[in-house]
């Protein structure tokens, strides 16, 4: 199949972009959301503009390479982590990289989110890795996550916050909400003696029903 993309990308963005704030997955400027157009172009959401006051005139459309084709103001500064997504996931629709409080505790912590729950295998495929650590803004930030997003819906940027990737905005918010509610429980389970990991067999099998969601 050819490349995913999203019918009313704009739109589309811009909801999941006033959704991650009300569910308090970023704060103020923090953290973008893009989409994946028909004509292969990127709707991303712009640099310092908060959620609160962004409209669809303020969204930017970028082509593969980076460069703006439509807006006026400038695409989020990093783009190139969403680029690298889309051109090695013809699979992907959309990326959402944020700043959740208890997944970014991970991400500090440079220590993975085991697949402990039944249904976070499911849609996110398995463990949640983190990425080798690498400047935000840079290409190699984008290099680093796609490493860790080829058997998995999310991964954590080290001593950052999170990237999610999904069929469309809301997919991939789905992603980064349950990413983010696994590592709270994961956390908390620390207390009574930490978590324990599903049995591998279930993850295998559960992690097969992730691709299977991932690629149709």
């Amino acid at each position: 199949m050819g490349a995913r993309f999203v019918e009313d990308a704009a739109q589309a963005v811009l909801a999941t972009a006033k959704e991650l704030l009300a569910k308090g997955l970023v704060e103020g400027t923090a953290g973008n959301v893009s989409a994946r157009m028909a004509d292969g172009n990127i709707c991303i959401t712009p640099s310092s503009v908060d959620y609160r006051a962004m409209t669809s005139e303020d969204l930017v459309v970028i082509d593969p390479s980076g460069e703006v084709v439509e807006g006026t103001r400038g695409p989020s500064s990093e783009k190139l982590l969403h680029l690298a997504c889309y051109s090695a996931f013809e699979e992907v629709g959309s990326v959402i990289h944020s700043h959740p409080v208890h997944a970014t505790m991970f991400a500090v912590a440079r220590k993975s989110i085991p697949a402990c729950i039944d249904e976070f295998t499911v849609y996110v495929g398995g463990e949640v890795a983190v990425t080798q650590y690498a400047p935000s803004g840079t290409h190699d930030v984008g290099e680093a996550a796609v490493e860790c997003l080829r058997q998995r819906g999310a991964a954590l940027l080290a001593n950052h916050g999170m990237v999610a990737v999904g069929k469309s905005p809301s997919d991939a918010l789905h992603v980064t909400a349950m990413v983010e509610r696994a590592a709270q429980i994961v956390a908390g389970a620390a207390a009574l003696g930490g978590a324990v990991p599903l049995p591998d067999k279930v993850n295998t099998d559960f992690a097969g029903v992730y691709q299977f969601l991932r690629t149709n």
